[in-house]
């Protein structure tokens, strides 16, 4: 049970009126010390949301347009508000504490939203040396300068989608112009571009998988989800990715992510299934032996608990390394098979 701690808490400069609010993963509430909350692995990164109900419709999200779900919510998570002027404190402090690595504003297009980013990057930049990345819809490169200069470290401008077909079904809007703004922004700002991949929109393996290869040849780091229904979203009848094909995916990431191979070396049946990945069992085994291809992937610091999965449930991200028994059950699950 969520528990909130709604005593006062001294705030060194006041950013904002005192009944503006920013939400809070009830994960990351726990770590700042602004609720009560138990937890088997507690976030690294301070998420945050900026925004109310989205302008834009994706077919998977909760805060989409026509969603039925709570607004409150945000994929599996719940997100409670606090005075901004309370979280920049909290988040300020738990930097210092080293109980956060990274603050990261999640934000739905909802009207102003670039300026309550701006606005919020900035305060927070000012308050505290913790690195800060922007998961955002920018209008334009301009956007994406004026973040990284008012002290986002990185912009995460999400594709979601592995290809336009799938963007059009579950997205809307143009897949040119986001590819376009997402290698402009590449070209322009090396090592500072993030993106995110849901794996189980639709798409075929091949579709992914060359999508994973053609934004990290660009430089952009890629944070790979799992589809996940949520009551009351458009795609809530759709089914989550088996755990095998979402495995076949994080681990071609892994592989094309560390230059170990490419997507040019892989097979696939004639749906486009991977069949394997061009390299041999024992070499599968020792690359792969330590599990870290199985944690979560996006930004450094960012190991989103639970946002994909249940506690007790299929585990898609592992939010912590993993055991010497989980990494050996996790690769000789799919390694002899995938193996050429």
């Amino acid at each position: 049970m969520l528990r909130l701690a709604l005593e006062p808490s001294p705030t060194n400069t006041a950013l904002y009126p005192p009944d503006h609010c920013w939400r809070v993963s009830s994960g990351s509430a726990a770590v700042l010390g602004l609720c009560d909350l138990r937890m088997d692995a507690a976030p690294t990164t301070a998420y945050l949301m900026l925004g109310g109900r989205c302008q834009r419709n994706c077919a998977f999200c909760t805060q989409a347009r026509e969603s039925h779900a709570s607004a409150a919510a945000l994929s599996r998570v719940m997100w409670p508000g606090f005075s901004a002027d309370r979280v920049g404190d909290a988040v300020a402090q738990a930097y210092r504490d080293g109980r956060i690595v990274r603050a990261c504003f999640q934000v739905t297009a909802s009207p102003g939203y670039m300026e309550e980013t701006e606005r919020s990057v900035s305060a927070l930049a000012r308050l505290s040396d913790v690195p800060i990345c922007a998961c955002v819809v920018p209008r334009g490169r301009p956007d994406v300068a004026h973040l990284l200069s008012l002290g986002a470290a990185r912009v995460t401008i999400a594709l979601d989608a592995a290809c336009a077909r799938i963007y059009r079904e579950v997205k809307g809007g143009s897949w040119k112009s986001i590819c376009t703004l997402l290698e402009a922004s590449a070209h322009l700002y090396p090592d500072r571009i993030g993106t995110h991949l849901i794996v189980g929109l639709g798409e075929t393996e091949r579709e992914m998988v060359e999508r994973i290869q053609k934004l990290t040849t660009l430089g952009v780091s890629i944070g790979l989800f799992a589809f996940t229904p949520i009551a009351g979203t458009a795609m809530a009848h759709r089914p989550p990715p088996s755990l095998d094909q979402y495995r076949r995916i994080q681990i071609a990431h892994w592989l094309i992510r560390h230059e170990l191979a490419r997507a040019g070396d892989f097979s696939y049946d004639e749906k486009g299934t991977l069949l394997n990945y061009g390299l041999s069992a024992d070499y599968l085994e020792r690359v792969l032996g330590d599990g870290t291809a199985f944690r979560t992937s996006g930004c450094s610091g960012c190991n989103r608990p639970y946002y994909n999965e249940r506690p007790g449930g299929v585990m898609y991200n592992y939010p912590r390394p993993l055991t010497c028994g989980e990494a050996a059950r996790e690769i000789q699950a799919l390694v002899r098979q995938m193996a050429c």
